[in-house]
């Protein structure tokens, strides 16, 4: 199989780190972002030249730019991008600040919107590449005391659906990748935490007894999943990882068909007499 260039943002933990691992191992080309290289030095000192660290923080559109003109012009192509940067904000949406609100949309939305349009033009003049967008099962549903972290990712996926159809004419596939709980600092150390109200104390206690009882995957389990996608002829458009979420997903497909259903008479009313569109 011929050598791929990959540009992962988020590589210095997590699932970023795991993916970086195993492009790596398999003897492919990648430029690994990070906020701190440092959290790189292991893998740089064992694969030596196959790895391009970059300092990058993805809030910073011109930064992001740069990153991926060094990284195409460090290796001579790009094949595959992961957006995988990204964090978790936690809080109830009356608990939000403005601040936290529009840092959490500046990494998660924004961020890979950056690196997306930065790519784009090189895998045009390729005619090929492969764009993984790290949504979430909460890319899809929605749960309380994540209200801004859900908004982020159902924005995530949905500017990256429209993509796809705008490039798939032009040998560049896009694909979300929706995993479920996993054991990654997601919720640890790399998260933020809004200043609780407490109205919503016992709303967030029965949230945590649920929590509770979650046995999360495993990280590294998924790296094969994402070989598999980035070798892939025809990539998926999304795809889950992990058991769970398929019946996760299946359930609120399912209560939402129910209310349209159920509403449909009052919507077929909001039609009016007048057949034009619009």
């Amino acid at each position: 199989m011929e050598k791929k260039t990959w540009f992962i943002t988020g590589a210095s933990r997590g699932f970023g780190k795991e993916w970086t691992t195993a492009a790596l191992q398999r003897g492919d080309n990648v430029a690994a972002t990070a906020r701190n290289v440092d959290a790189l030095a292991d893998l740089k000192s064992e694969f030596g030249d196959l790895l391009l660290p970059l300092q990058l923080d993805v809030t910073d559109r011109d930064a992001c730019f740069a990153a991926v003109e060094e990284a195409r012009t460090h290796f001579g192509k790009l094949d595959i991008v992961i957006n995988n940067a990204g964090y978790g904000l936690f809080g109830m949406v009356e608990e939000i600040s403005e601040k936290e609100a529009r840092d959490q949309m500046e990494t998660n939305f924004f961020g890979a919107l950056w690196v997306t349009q930065a790519a784009l033009p090189f895998m045009r003049e390729q005619k090929n590449g492969r764009i993984l967008q790290v949504s979430s099962i909460g890319g899809i549903i929605a749960n309380i005391s994540l209200g801004l972290y859900h908004a982020s990712k159902w924005a995530l996926e949905a500017f990256s659906e429209s993509l796809s159809k705008e490039v798939a004419g032009m040998g560049i596939f896009v694909t979300l990748i929706e995993p479920g709980g996993y054991g990654t600092d997601w919720s640890g150390s790399s998260a933020v935490h809004a200043t609780p109200k407490p109205a919503y104390d016992v709303l967030r206690e029965e949230r945590a007894k649920l929590r509770g009882t979650f046995k999360p995957g495993d990280p590294a389990a998924t790296s094969e999943a994402i070989l598999q996608i980035v070798d892939a002829e025809e990539p998926p458009l999304r795809i889950f990882l992990g058991e769970q979420p398929l019946q996760w997903a299946k359930d609120q497909y399912q209560k939402r068909m129910e209310t349209w259903e159920k509403w449909q008479d009052v919507s077929v009313k909001a039609q009016g007499n007048n057949n034009t569109a619009g």
